[in-house]
């Protein structure tokens, strides 16, 4: 899968270029609107990430002619615009999702999930499940053998980041960049604690743990 970012602010961008790439997207990256909108129209590209910020041609412009032009890329507005206002004004130019920095990459990255694979099998595909794990990102509910988990933002977070991935080990910095976003201190133990609180919910009345410690090198999601 390819995917555009453009994006002005070096630190997000490298963020995202490092964070996506980890994951096995091919990733091009710019920091303005103008160069962006030429990258979109000369070369294929699977999803647009935008920030409506960026110099030369805003993103609001870089939406408008895309659109305007017939591109039906999927496109992720990426900002700090927060009001319903901006929000409803990009939805309505024509993107097909808005997050509002700051932002766990977490999220970013199950949003993408969706929009390629609605695009891919022309169909709205809002479950990610593994081995009777199963999570709904619509109605951000999980489940365990149909037994509803009740989990908080950052545990449902988490629990998004293993599902997309099953089997994959994330270290903790990966974790931390994946749910706290960007900013993080790379020195604290909130990802051993995340990880315990996620591992008790899913766990309770199971005789087996879904959640695995690699010491030494982080966590993984496995059946036994």
């Amino acid at each position: 899968m390819r995917i555009l970012v453009i994006e002005d602010n070096p630190h997000i961008r490298n963020f995202l270029q490092l964070g996506f790439e980890e994951l096995n997207y091919q990733v091009t990256v710019c920091a303005d609107g103008y160069e962006g909108y030429q990258l979109a129209n000369s070369e294929e590209y699977d999803l647009l990430i935008l920030d409506l910020m960026v110099p030369t041609w805003s993103g609001e412009k870089v939406l408008r002619y895309l659109r305007g032009e017939g591109h039906d890329i999927p496109i992720i507005i990426l900002s700090a615009k927060h009001t319903v206002e901006e929000r409803v004004k990009g939805l309505e130019s024509g993107a097909d999702d808005y997050l509002i920095k700051p932002f766990a990459f977490a999220e970013l990255v199950a949003r993408c999930h969706i929009l390629l694979t609605r695009q891919k099998k022309g169909q709205v595909t809002n479950q990610l499940v593994y081995h009777g794990l199963r999570l709904d990102l619509l109605s951000r509910k999980v489940y365990r053998d149909e037994k509803e988990i009740v989990l908080k933002q950052r545990e449902f977070a988490l629990m998004q980041l293993f599902l997309q991935q099953p089997e994959r080990v994330f270290s903790k910095t990966m974790i931390l960049e994946s749910i706290w976003g960007y900013r993080f201190d790379p020195q604290t133990n909130v990802v051993d604690v995340l990880v315990c609180r996620l591992r008790a919910q899913l766990d309770k009345d199971f005789d087996s743990s879904m959640i695995h410690t690699i010491r030494g090198v982080g966590y993984v999601l496995k059946k036994n």
